[in-house]
């Protein structure tokens, strides 16, 4: 007995061992000394057991949205939080002009990707600047919608460009649209190149531009949904600051932990709603890569409370 007690042991120790492997090798993850190395282990082990106990959960329909160990599954909330996100800036300008919807008939699922308005999800690495691209998308799609051509637009021009206010890069959505604006234009994701040190912006490279913004009522999922049908893809800010947010894999995202009011830490783009059942939900399309999430997407929790303030802010530039 006390033979195969130690033998179980051994066996799920090296089954243990066998799934950090697994993940490092997966995930591309190397670590400076072993000492890197056993401390992200130990982040990974109660990762793993969140996991766990969350999908079990999951798979007893209490629930909405199972999680996985993806590529940020070695790393705390905290640091997620801090590498990932940052607080978002919110205008506050005393005259925004604020969206307003005819009362006709809508349909009750809307998908811009399967009208050829999204460009493909992208990855903005290890660095909090989804604003650029929160902002770049809706721009994507919209152009599309009015000229029939689908481009990827360029992110780094947005992040290399845009003023800074109080020495703050983390601009806000709003702010790049005014830069597109009175720049002149975005340039292509071709034609401007990757990161430097300045901003490289071409008048030559540019293959659209904005004459303003639209702002949506804060916290009205209603007038939201309105936009994202009648105008396309709509820029959107939300609390990604939890673990379930971190790690999630597929199904309707609902956090209760979230608070009232929330923290806006991250901006994405809805392209889209829908409903499975009874369950109201928003497609939105994350910049952490394919392989997180829905192929980077992730479906969360319409018409709920505006949960995790999915509604709190949102706009779409107007070309």
């Amino acid at each position: 007995m006390m033979f195969i007690l130690h033998l179980s042991c051994y066996l799920a120790l090296a089954s243990a061992a066998d799934v950090w492997e697994n993940f490092k090798v997966t995930h591309g993850k190397s670590y400076t000394n072993a000492e890197e190395d056993l401390y992200r282990k130990h982040i990974f082990e109660q990762n793993l057991k969140y996991v766990e106990e969350h999908n079990q959960r999951f798979s007893e329909g209490l629930v909405t949205f199972d999680l996985e160990m993806n590529k940020f599954g070695d790393m705390t909330s905290e640091e997620f939080v801090a590498q990932m996100t940052r607080p978002i800036q919110v205008s506050k300008a005393a005259k925004k002009a604020f969206a307003h919807y005819p009362d006709v008939e809508r349909t009750e699922n809307v998908d811009w990707r399967s009208k050829g308005a999204v460009t493909p999800v992208k990855d903005q690495g290890m660095m909090g600047q989804s604003w650029c691209f929160s902002a770049v998308a809706p721009l994507e799609g919209i152009w599309f919608l009015k000229t029939g051509d689908l481009i990827d637009m360029s992110e780094q021009q947005l992040n290399d460009c845009v003023p800074s206010v109080g020495g703050n890069r983390y601009g806000y959505v709003e702010r790049a649209y005014d830069y597109i604006r009175d720049a002149g234009g975005i340039d292509s994701e071709e034609s401007y190149g990757k990161k430097s040190n300045e901003c490289m912006f071409n008048p030559d490279g540019v293959v659209a531009n904005v004459t303003g913004y639209v702002d949506i009522p804060e916290g009205d999922e209603v007038a939201q949904a309105l936009a994202v049908h009648d105008a396309g893809p709509v820029s959107v800010l939300i609390d990604a600051s939890h673990l379930s947010f971190q790690l999630y894999s597929s199904g309707i995202y609902y956090e209760p932990a979230c608070q009232d009011p929330p923290s806006l830490n991250h901006a994405v783009t809805s392209v889209g709603y829908g409903s499975e059942g009874t369950t109201d939900y928003w497609i939105l399309k994350n910049s952490w890569g394919t392989a997180w999430g829905e192929l980077g997407y992730i479906r969360v929790i319409r018409n709920k409370d505006n949960n995790c303030g999915v509604a709190s802010w949102s706009c779409y530039p107007t070309v």
